[in-house]
């Protein structure tokens, strides 16, 4: 995807006491979105994500103009996404199509 002009942001996993993955990166995610958006470093947004965490940011991202697509690594995206009357593309559906590339 870089390759075709994308910036992927990706977060280091961290691992709790018991050696289980971590999440929490949410917010950060969401302040390196808006801050970014601000300093203008990006033209449109494609959003990877099920999770309806991220509802506020494709509203935001929406509402400015920017958000182009959200892509669901599952069947199962949240409601609080869908609601959001957005395109979303669903990997599971795709995946034939994908495959051609790799």
């Amino acid at each position: 995807m870089q390759e075709w002009g994308y910036t992927l942001v990706y977060k280091e996993v961290t691992y709790d006491g018991d050696g289980d993955v971590k999440g929490n990166c949410d917010a950060e995610l969401v302040l390196k979105v808006v801050k970014d958006y601000f300093e203008k470093k990006f033209e449109k947004a494609v959003i990877v994500t099920s999770d309806g965490d991220y509802a506020g940011l494709v509203k935001f991202l929406k509402e400015k103009n920017v958000f182009r697509s959200l892509v669901s690594p599952s069947n199962n995206c949240s409601f609080l996404l869908r609601k959001l009357n957005i395109p979303i593309v669903y990997l599971d559906t795709q995946r034939r199509k994908l495959e051609k590339f790799i």
